[in-house]
């Protein structure tokens, strides 16, 4: 393979590098984040891997170190190739004088493994494996062995995430007195890569294929703008984030990559290359709003049994005949008789329960009102009955899953309730889009949840005639496959797509050249349908890099099959930000400041990314605190050492940036 430096075996005589990065997990997403610190950080990096082959990966016959050398080896030919078309902008090669990276293998991270891996002398660790437990064992067991270390932690329970983010700072606090609060800050970082990589996949789903970026209790959003027509304008929106491959119209045309040559997306281009770039779709930072910090994930049939689930359509109109019958009746009484409206209601409702006596002596009319009355109260009878029988076999169902509507249209089909799928069931469920959800296994992760919130679900295997069907896929406005097998979902969309050709549909598949071919060859069949194809690793591998790094990322983007990077970063010790304008600042191509956070120092959020606290104003409504970002940016505001800024950033322009941060402090 073109570059390729086969990987480095374990040798217990040869340490590793000081100021090296650890990587341990077990599935694609520690593979990828290696070849990501490795590729594009330029950084030393120890690649620690359980024996044996990946159940969870795809069907080779590869060892662990088998087919993390097939990846760092299609990698390393790619970033070469790219350098190689990059060098005559002068940009240095990342890989240049970096050694492979050096996979272990061990079935757990315990103290000696760690310890042969080079953890006293490690700047980074980071803990994907696919069990929260595991990787709680393994950060507190590195660390008690260096409490400098920086810790990233993949888990998937949120609120654990936060305490246990939290315990670990105050251990490094008590273990290094007087440290950086600002060092301290960024010393442990607790990230998902399901949440990380939810938004996207959600995205696929609507109409525009829209990206959501959080920053202190803002929205960003970046939408996907199909090429202008002829004689029309490209709208650009806030500013244009990226220029889409000129293979996007294409019926044959692959979504494009780090390896596309010119026919690849163009991340962060400046005006002249908009303008020029004629036919090309863009991706565009369109519009800022204010974030709802207490917005409950929607439910489709509300909490609880509500009265459309408890009793049927047919009993709701049989006791709405009743009602006006008992009304009809009481206004009859009331122009018939000179009695008063109280007292008519009440006699009438006493007939009709069949508790009063006899009207013997009173007038004729009165005696027609009760005859009816009681015919209504016998009415009333069987009414109640269905109605005590329906509401106990609510009931008794209230645990069950729900099926789907028989009316039900214009839907999202999702398959799989795993961790991806739950976190993106929940998203699709917040934008209050109708969902459908088939799962094979009953006692799946996401199951519970589907429950609690009333959705539609479907049992089974969606490779079995009918499964599909049942989900209503004919009358769907997408489908999403994501389950954790790429046969799987290949065969549910070819399936899905022969019934409805026009269906949107987006595919987790884990291999990027397969899911390349599918692209391409589901283009070419259906050039009228949307399809995308995602890897949940390649999402979610680019913000673990950047929080490895000691940076924090508000969130990552995919542009096709590239990713832009949203991040926030102090200007101090930046010599391309620090001094220079805005405008000055803007490297195309590689990064772009987006805004400033005018927030004094010492009353900044660490955690932009986190919505700020929300109080209530004279015992009120809750209402939202000013954010101190400024979007509006002049092009010739010279940004300070003190500026925090907010930036979109290409993968190798946020590594440029980090390294050239590195050269000019060691200067100093």
């Amino acid at each position: 393979m073109l570059g390729f430096v086969p990987p480095l075996p374990q040798q217990p005589g040869r340490p590793p590098s000081s100021g090296h990065m650890i990587v341990c997990g077990d599935d694609a997403l520690a593979r990828r984040l290696a070849v990501e610190l490795r590729f594009i950080y330029g950084e030393r990096v120890t690649l620690l891997l359980p024996p044996g082959r990946d159940a969870g990966g795809p069907e080779t016959p590869l060892t662990q170190q088998g087919r993390a050398a097939a990846l760092f080896g299609r990698m390393s030919a790619a970033m070469n190739r790219a350098g190689n078309a990059n060098g005559a902008a002068g940009s240095g090669d990342t890989n240049a004088g970096v050694e492979a990276v050096r996979i272990m293998e061990a079935p757990e991270p315990s103290d000696d493994v760690l310890e042969e891996a080079g953890i006293d002398r490690a700047a980074a660790l980071a803990l994907v494996y696919d069990d929260d437990e595991r990787n709680i064992r393994a950060a507190l067991t590195a660390r008690r062995l260096n409490p400098r270390l920086r810790l990233v932690i993949r888990l998937y329970n949120r609120k654990l995430g936060q305490h246990l983010e939290e315990l670990l700072d105050q251990a490094a606090a008590v273990a290094m007195p007087g440290i950086d609060p600002a060092l301290l800050d960024a010393s442990t970082t607790v990230l998902s890569d399901a949440d990380t990589a939810a938004p996207a996949l959600a995205a696929t789903a609507l109409t525009g294929s829209s990206k959501i970026i959080q920053a202190e209790g803002l929205l960003l959003r970046a939408a996907e703008r199909p090429p202008p027509r002829a004689g029309e304008n490209a709208d650009p929106g806030l500013c244009t984030l990226a220029l889409l491959s000129s293979t996007t119209n294409d019926p044959a045309g692959a979504e494009g990559s780090d390896s596309s040559g010119d026919e690849a997306p163009l991340l962060l281009p400046d005006e002249h290359t908009v303008a020029a770039a004629t036919g090309r779709g863009t991706v565009v930072l369109e519009a800022i709003s204010r974030a709802d910090p207490d917005r409950p994930a929607t439910r489709m049939g509300g909490r609880g049994a509500p009265l459309a689930q408890v009793f049927s359509r047919r009993l709701r109109w049989s006791a709405l005949g009743v009602a006006l019958s008992a009304l009809a009746l009481v206004i009859a009484s009331l122009l018939t008789t000179e009695d008063t409206a109280l007292h008519s209601t009440y006699l009438t409702l006493l007939d009709i329960l069949g508790m009063n006596d006899p009207a013997e002596d009173a007038p004729p009319a009165r005696q027609v009102i009760q005859i009816l009355s009681g015919v209504a109260g016998l009415l009333l009878l069987p009414l109640l009955i269905a109605g005590v029988l329906e509401a106990f076999g609510t009931l008794r169902t209230a645990s069950s899953l729900r099926r789907p509507p028989r009316g039900l249209s214009g839907h999202v089909v999702l398959l799989g309730l795993g961790k991806i799928g739950t976190r993106v069931l929940v998203r699709l469920r917040e934008l209050d889009i109708p969902v459908v959800v088939v799962e094979e296994d009953p006692d799946a992760r996401g199951i519970p949840l589907a429950r609690s919130m009333h959705v539609p679900t479907v049992i089974g295997d969606v490779t079995q005639e009918g499964v599909l069907e049942a989900a209503k896929i004919r009358r769907a406005h997408a489908l999403l496959a994501l389950t954790s097998i790429d046969t799987t979902n290949l065969e549910a969309t070819l399936y899905a797509r022969s019934v409805k050709p026009d269906l949107r549909v987006a595919l987790r598949l884990y291999d990027d050249e397969f899911a390349t071919a599918v692209y391409r060859t589901l283009r070419t069949a259906h050039p009228q349908a949307l399809t995308r194809s995602r890897s949940v690793s390649h999402l979610a591998a680019p913000a673990f890099a950047v929080a490895m790094m000691g940076r924090q990322i508000l969130g990552a983007v995919p542009v096709e099959r590239k990713v832009m990077l949203f991040a926030a970063l102090e200007v101090a010790g930046h010599p391309q930000l620090e001094g220079h304008t805005v405008e000055q600042a803007f490297r195309s191509g590689a990064w772009r400041v987006l805004a400033i956070d005018t927030t004094p120092p010492a009353d900044r959020n660490p955690d932009l990314a986190a919505l700020p606290p929300y109080a209530p104003e004279g015992g009120g409504d809750t209402v939202p605190p000013p954010s101190g970002l400024v979007w509006d940016l002049h092009p010739g505001y010279v940004l300070r050492a003190q500026d925090r800024v907010v930036i979109a950033a290409t993968r190798r322009g946020l590594a440029e940036l980090l390294r050239r941060q590195r050269s000019a402090a060691s200067r100093r």
